[in-house]
């Protein structure tokens, strides 16, 4: 009975954390920032009025390849784990 559990108990936690990290705030630009710093609204380019949202001015560009290279990392050595795993447990026997 305990083994019938531990595959429910996974996936409430699985789940939960799903859940959670549904609440964690993005980052998006509202025009709020602009007013609170007391900037006028239509500085930005792209403003049409008062009161209008942009988007945030990111750059030239942002540089992603640690963020591949570690995501990448990450996926392997969990498809390594599941690899351990599997062949740790060893074929199931027919029921």
């Amino acid at each position: 009975m305990a083994i019938t559990r531990r595959p429910l108990l996974t996936a409430t936690a699985a789940a939960t954390l799903l859940c959670a990290l549904w609440f964690v705030p993005s980052a998006n630009a509202t025009g709020d920032a602009a007013a609170a710093s007391g900037a006028a609204a239509t500085d930005a380019p792209g403003r049409t009025g008062p009161g209008a949202t942009a988007l945030a001015d990111t750059g030239t560009g942002f540089d992603t390849t640690p963020y591949l290279i570690g995501g990448m990392a990450f996926l392997g050595m969990g498809a390594g784990f599941v690899t351990y795993s599997a062949r740790r447990t060893g074929p199931q026997p027919a029921v």
